[in-house]
């Protein structure tokens, strides 16, 4: 029996939500082993202390380019702008990435600076990847850097991709636990406000809205621009997406998500309204499309686990594909 060694991999801000997921879930995968798991914040404290759900007893270190050992591939996970200087650093050695940021994501650099702020390393730009396997598999599979999506594209766009070519106009109405916020955010601020209370905010200005037009683009849609609206919920983490699409001609519905979805191993086209609880702490996408009779629109439901299928579990997905793995490996139900 051939052996097969692990591949080593380092987790670069995973005293984060986002990041402490994907250091467990690289942890215990099959394929991997955790070189390192690192925190500007954190360093010397093992991550079962900060996050004893997981199992993962890795003591968080200071991250320092070359210190690491040989790294086969690292999951980035910080915030924007601040992520841009990490991946350039661990590409000039060499070492796939996926980024959990919005650095790469936007394909256009003067968008990505609208809505974020001056880019770190638009060289990179060039080679990064969409990090949606359902759309970008191939592509993915060659790359050495890929962009994980956010949460609410990822949601929005496996809802709505199929349909994109025959969309006029959408209304997109997203709600999404606290855990989105992140860490800090979450902790401080956020379970005041929201416990026991359901309310927008982003209003017109949400930072994901370009990237889900950016994607609905590259599936088809002609002169499209979203109309997004986030809501927090008083959730830890799940994220609905309601859409709402005027359509500019009658379609199959049933057959564009079967022919779309049915060989995809992590979304699912169901025939009741899906709700979070269904995928919480899953890489899955539970998917509900019907036209409505009144209006003529298209009615298209998502969920996902934001920390999961959102973050932490699609980036592994596409580390997967990236290193030539199963896609499934350590994600599987």
């Amino acid at each position: 029996m051939s052996f097969v060694a692990e591949k080593r991999i380092l987790v670069a801000g995973a005293s984060g939500y986002a990041g402490a997921l994907a250091a467990e879930l690289v942890d215990r995968h099959p394929g991997f082993s955790l070189a390192a798991a690192t925190s500007r914040s954190d360093a010397g404290q093992r991550l079962s202390a900060l996050y004893p759900q997981y199992r993962c007893d890795a003591v968080l270190e200071e991250l320092s380019a070359g210190s690491h050992g040989h790294l086969d591939g690292a999951i980035v996970a910080y915030p924007h702008g601040a992520s841009a200087p990490v991946v350039a650093a661990l590409r000039a050695e060499g070492v796939p990435v996926v980024d959990l940021s919005a650095d790469f994501r936007l394909r256009d650099q003067a968008v990505y600076e609208q809505w974020y702020v001056p880019h770190q390393a638009p060289e990179l730009l060039a080679e990064a990847v969409y990090g949606l396997p359902e759309r970008n598999r191939q592509e993915i599979k060659g790359a050495q850097l890929v962009a994980n999506p956010g949460c609410y594209p990822t949601a929005s766009v496996l809802a709505l991709a199929p349909l994109a070519p025959f969309i006029s106009d959408v209304v997109i109405d997203a709600k999404s636990g606290v855990s989105g916020a992140g860490r800090e955010a979450s902790a401080v601020t956020h379970f005041v406000s929201v416990d026991e209370n359901v309310k927008p905010y982003g209003v017109g200005h949400h930072r994901h809205m370009p990237e889900i037009d950016q994607e609905l683009a590259l599936a088809g849609a002609s002169d499209l621009t979203v109309t997004f609206t986030p809501h927090l919920v008083p959730l830890d983490q799940g994220e609905l997406v309601s859409c709402y699409a005027t359509l500019n001609q009658q379609v199959d519905i049933d057959a564009l998500y079967a022919d779309a979805y049915d060989d995809e191993r992590f979304v699912e086209v169901v025939d009741h309204l899906p709700g979070v609880r269904e995928v919480r702490g899953t890489n899955l996408c539970r998917i509900n499309v019907r036209i409505d009779e009144r209006t003529g629109k298209a009615f298209v439901f998502a969920v996902i686990d934001n920390l999961w299928k959102g973050a932490s579990s699609q980036a592994v997905q596409n580390l997967n594909l990236m290193l030539g793995l199963p896609e499934q490996q350590g994600l599987e139900l």
